[in-house]
């Protein structure tokens, strides 16, 4: 059973239950707030609302779970994407209901950048027109979304990643909610013991002085080492030209400055981006919340709205303790994106390799490159990634002949890419245009622009290959995404007669708090979650998604 319900100007709402098309099956009801409304139908299996981000919260803090949801404002983001609108047209509930009705399409609220603390001034919602009945505009959204989705060239698929994404929404409210355990205690130890005593006024602590002063004693002059430019003009003056002052590039270099520079930089990015700062900011009650933004990439990966959560350092994660008499179960995929390539490509030879060992690449090694593990994993990353020039073209082509499915499955998403097409992940998650652009994370480039070698980036110059190097790794990462999600979900179910709780998640890794007593089903339950993500992702493949989990009382004592 399925209600839409919708919030009214004076914070009341109006609800009322709705058939598989969206039409409303029965009387409107209204209710004082929405924590109401849910507490009085227990029976119903599925909320349809406007936004998660904006419903959710406000239910957790009053007590009430919703078990799942339909979120109209993720389902037009994914239907835009797909018709190849992805960040051209505003997503709102409003913008939707304007589209349907011939009127001006309202913009959307701008997007508070990556690492701010939330303002008491954020954008609301975007208002409807005036007298118009929110619960009449998305009933109307809804049902155009729903037949939208059906008229698909596979509507079962983008039903299931509209329903994933809506849960995934429900998930990253319910991990703020419960937060990550973070002992504020261990965290100061760690930056007294790495970065010194702090000096008062602002200035930096202690051992970065001190690295400072070592690296202007070696230059023979006084160097900012927080400024790239003031390294690189003073490199330049000792005779050394280099192009940036990348970790990777200053190593190659033979300089007294170059170990005390390095060490420099790593430990004033602790200090900038969680050192005392980011603790006080971040860390309350023994929790760290950070605001989880599902689909907050092209891709699907996951993004947050500030605090980091998504790069904590392993130093770091001495801090993240569990309760007492409780445990940290801790599980990430294993080699989870050839994994994905092989469920997707339908390539039999990987399929079977993928579903038979834990070790992926030392089974391609055997089989196609004379028992070299390192050579075998260059090969298959080189063909998600694009690496084919020197060696990687001699190993995709020995992949390629092992292989052939898989390798012509991401060949043809480069082409299709290069050429300007719309590129779907296995679910239908849609790679925009070229000229569309990309929020980009760290870790993955965002979509080339036009460039002066053609039209829109296309007709073979470099914007063009760009793209096509950036579609080969969308249709696996993306799909391996939707996959995250969907073992997210199935995550949650288990865990619900539990205590155990979900508390953190990062691309392919989750961490769950528990009681010690629910330690073993907790870890038993992960891998459920993946097996079933699997097949419900990919249908009934050989393939398999290993996790895993160690049970830890500290994240840093878990396996890489």
């Amino acid at each position: 059973m399925r209600w839409a319900v919708a919030e009214t100007d004076d914070g009341g709402v109006r609800l009322c239950p709705v058939d598989d098309a969206g039409r409303p099956t029965g009387p409107v009801r209204v209710a004082r707030d929405l924590a109401t409304a849910v507490r009085e139908r227990p029976e119903v299996t599925r909320w349809v609302w406007r936004s998660t981000a904006e419903a959710y919260g406000p239910l957790l803090a009053a007590g009430v779970r919703v078990e799942r949801c339909y979120d109209v404002e993720v389902a037009e983001t994914l239907l835009l994407g797909h018709a190849g609108q992805w960040g051209r047209q505003p997503r709102s509930l409003a913008a939707a209901w304007a589209r349907l009705r011939g009127l001006p399409v309202p913009a959307d609220p701008p997007v508070r950048t990556a690492d701010t603390q939330p303002s008491l001034f954020d954008a609301g919602p975007v208002p409807l027109p005036p007298g118009t009945d929110p619960l009449t505009a998305l009933l109307a959204v809804y049902a155009d979304q729903l037949a939208r989705t059906a008229a698909l060239a596979q509507p079962a698929r983008m039903r299931l990643l509209i329903t994933a994404e809506s849960a995934g929404m429900l998930i990253a409210a319910e991990l703020r909610r419960a937060g990550l355990p973070w002992r504020a205690d261990v965290h100061r130890e760690l930056l007294d013991e790495l970065l010194g005593e702090r000096y008062p006024g602002g200035l930096e602590p202690r051992r970065l002085a001190e690295l400072a002063d070592e690296v202007s004693r070696a230059f023979g002059s006084r160097v900012r080492p927080d400024l790239p430019a003031e390294i690189v003009r003073a490199f330049a003056r000792a005779g050394i030209k280099i192009g940036s002052t990348r970790a990777w590039e200053l190593q190659e270099i033979d300089h007294p400055a170059v170990a005390p520079l390095l060490q420099y930089k790593k430990l004033y990015r602790l200090h900038t981006a969680h050192g005392r700062a980011w603790l006080k900011a971040w860390v309350r009650e023994g929790r760290f919340r950070p605001e989880y933004l599902p689909g907050g990439t092209v891709s699907g990966r996951w993004t947050t709205n500030g605090g980091g959560a998504l790069q904590i350092p392993k130093v770091v994660r001495r801090a993240v303790v569990a309760d007492p008499g409780w445990r940290l179960v801790v599980a990430d995929a294993e080699q989870m994106e050839p994994r994905v390539l092989a469920a997707i490509s339908r390539d039999r030879g990987l399929m079977e390799v993928a579903g038979s060992t834990r070790d992926l690449y030392a089974a391609l090694s055997d089989r196609a490159f004379a028992g070299d593990r390192a050579q075998a994993k260059l090969a298959l990353l080189g063909a998600i990634y694009g690496q084919t020039s020197g060696d990687g073209l001699k190993h995709l082509a020995a992949l390629r002949r092992r292989f052939p499915a898989a390798v012509e499955y991401v060949d043809e998403a480069a082409r299709a890419g290069e050429e300007g097409r719309l590129v779907r992940t296995w679910l239908g998650r849609t790679c925009p245009p070229a000229s569309g652009g990309a929020d980009a994370e760290s870790g993955e480039a965002g979509l080339p622009q036009e460039d002066d070698e053609g039209p829109s980036g296309y007709g073979g110059g470099a914007g063009a290959r760009a793209r096509g190097r950036f579609t080969r790794n969308f249709v696996v990462q993306g799909s391996a995404a939707d996959w995250a999600l969907l073992m997210l979900a199935a995550l949650r179910r288990e865990l619900a007669p539990l205590r155990a709780e979900l508390v953190f998640f990062q691309h392919d890794e989750v961490i769950v708090h528990c009681p010690e007593e629910e330690a073993a089903q907790v870890s038993t339950a992960v891998q459920t979650a993946a097996d079933l993500a699997g097949t419900i992702a990919f249908g009934d493949t050989p393939v398999r998604f290993p996790l895993s989990p160690s049970v830890v009382a500290c994240y840093a004592d878990a396996k890489e």
